[in-house]
């Protein structure tokens, strides 16, 4: 038997995993289980770990309500996410990366989805005003993004997966849009394509625009034409991005195709061959690889990949919001992505 098996054992008929279960278990005094669990800083690295693996084994769950009226800290962080389909698990590896890391730190992660980008920033004031969170992590940042200036306002900490105008003031990770898209402008036109139309996320979030910028700059380089596909974004759901490819492909006969996500690459690629074209040959599309590249080209052997580091990305958000709710007096951690050419 395992000791994490040998210690939810141990557990007395009818006892519930408390602070003063895993005090019994490992020997140790009440407060000392309290600060371990809270990552105190005078509390050894070895100590800490053995009192999280003995709360993990007994189903220990800490009590935010308790924890808040004792510290004003409720030690969870909101990560304020939309609702939509993660075909290729983009979203969960992203959603681990963080968990993990604000685990580490002594945190929990609370999940709250929106379903309308609509009411994005609704969900953000409900968060600060129920107080069940000590910061937020957001992402489908827009340049002047009414939640960022919102929690601003109030000197609530956050954190964004993308950049703001005011990114110089807060903590943000990001991945380099613009620099793809001008990697797989460049890629694409090695492989002979001319004609390359861009399906990318509504054009008022950052990213999309700055990815736009950078394959509409270097097209112009290259003296080759880039369109953004109309009639949907990677926001859609995928059986309206399907037809809308067949409709852009009858109008543009595009030879080259760059989707920003992996979900609205697999539409896109069920449309192209709906008309008879074959990927690799008759044209090509390229995508980011989020870390699942294998199950991507498994599914499409001739696809194009850039990749980006999720998990990186998860580990430094998660990183940089328990700085800016521990220390808010340092730097705010500020981090890029910056793919690399031959990836």
């Amino acid at each position: 038997m395992s000791s994490s098996e040998d210690d939810a054992a141990r557990l007395r008929p009818g006892e519930r995993p408390t602070l003063k279960t895993i005090a019994r278990l490992t020997g140790l005094a009440v407060p000392t289980i309290s600060r371990a669990l809270n990552d105190a800083p005078d509390i050894g690295a070895t100590t800490k770990a053995r009192v999280r693996e003995v709360a993990r084994s007994v189903g220990y769950v800490t009590n935010r309500a308790g924890l808040r009226l004792r510290t004003g800290k409720t030690h969870a962080l909101a990560l304020v996410l939309p609702e939509e389909q993660d075909l290729m698990a983009q979203t969960s590896r992203l959603v681990s990366a963080i968990t993990e890391e604000a685990q580490a730190g002594g945190y929990h992660v609370i999940i709250t989805p929106v379903a309308r980008p609509a009411d994005s920033l609704r969900m953000v004031r409900q968060v600060v005003e129920a107080g069940i969170a000590d910061g937020l992590i957001l992402n489908q940042i827009q340049p002047r993004d009414t939640r960022i200036k919102f929690l601003m306002d109030r000197r609530i900490p956050f954190v964004t997966h993308g950049r703001t105008e005011w990114c110089d003031r807060h903590p943000y990770f990001d991945f380099d849009n613009e620099t793809f898209g001008r990697i797989a402008v460049r890629r694409l036109q090695m492989r002979g394509r001319r004609r390359l139309l861009m399906l990318v996320p509504p054009v008022a979030q950052a990213y999309s625009a700055d990815m736009i910028r950078g394959a509409k700059d270097e097209a112009r380089r290259l003296g080759i034409r880039v369109e953004v596909m109309p009639g949907a974004t990677t926001d859609d759901p995928i059986d309206m991005i399907e037809p809308a490819v067949r409709d852009a492909c009858a109008s543009f006969q595009p030879d080259g195709i760059i989707a920003a996500t992996n979900a609205a690459a697999i539409s896109a690629i069920a449309g192209l061959e709906a008309i008879g074209l074959e990927i690799g040959s008759g044209v090509d599309l390229l995508t980011k690889d989020p870390g699942t590249g294998t199950l991507m080209r498994l599914f499409r052997r001739n696809t194009l990949l850039v990749t980006e580091d999720v998990p990186r990305a998860g580990a430094t958000l998660a990183k940089a919001l328990i700085q800016a709710i521990e220390h808010p007096e340092l730097p705010p951690i500020q981090g890029l992505d910056v793919p690399d050419e031959s990836s």
